[in-house]
């Protein structure tokens, strides 16, 4: 009889070229939170995007330097107390690991999820004492939030940039600090008002009183 056609496995592009400007809900990242709760955390929040040569540079320092992490459990289920006190302050917003999750997810919503991303980055990097994984993450960083030529390039201005291109001469752990202030007042001053009056911030608050109410 006549030998079965076999369909060669599909890789689809999306895959090796991903958009500038993603404008559907495929621009969720590729891991699927349900099977993998760590992503809530904001030590894993970098890798969960990045291609397969991102995540093995910085596993080398998540391996080495960044124990003990904060407990999936503790950033997946919020107080009522502790979402109540994000409106209270942005400080108090980045500083939770539950809330970083949810602005995360917010962002991605605006198309603006490289500010956090980024801000994340360079929080990881100023945990580094290793000057050789210094020196590889600041160059990922460059390449992915600070070049030109990314599609995640986040908005800095001039004279960031200039101090940027000096400091990438010999990385330190401290090369991006401008810039992550930069950023995190951008996300503070143009994202975080509208994070407070959405949806998806309204829902937590709803869950948590009706959580107080149903416990009283």
């Amino acid at each position: 009889g006549p030998t079965p056609h076999r369909a060669p496995p599909h890789t689809g592009p999306e895959e090796a070229d991903r958009p500038p400007s993603m404008t559907s809900h495929d621009a969720a990242p590729p891991a699927a939170p349900g099977r993998n709760p760590c992503c809530l955390c904001w030590c894993c929040c970098c890798s969960c995007s990045w291609n397969e040569r991102r995540r093995r540079a910085w596993q080398a320092s998540r391996e080495s330097k960044l124990q003990p992490l904060p407990s999936c459990e503790v950033c997946a289920t919020p107080s009522p107390e502790e979402v109540q006190s994000w409106a209270q302050s942005f400080d108090k917003l980045m500083r939770s690991p539950a809330g970083r999750s949810v602005f995360r997810a917010f962002l991605r919503t605006e198309y603006s999820e490289e500010n956090m991303l980024f801000w994340l980055a360079c929080e990881e990097l100023k945990a580094e004492a290793n000057q050789h994984v210094v020196d590889e993450k600041a160059r990922l960083i460059y390449e992915d939030y600070v070049s030109i030529l990314s599609p995640k390039e986040v908005s800095l201005d001039s004279r960031v940039r200039e101090g940027i291109n000096k400091k990438m001469q010999e990385p330190s752990a401290h090369t991006f600090d401008d810039a992550q202030l930069q950023i995190y007042t951008l996300m503070h001053r143009d994202s975080y008002p509208r994070f407070l009056s959405s949806p998806t911030y309204r829902a937590l608050l709803l869950r948590g009183a009706s959580q107080s109410s149903s416990e009283a």
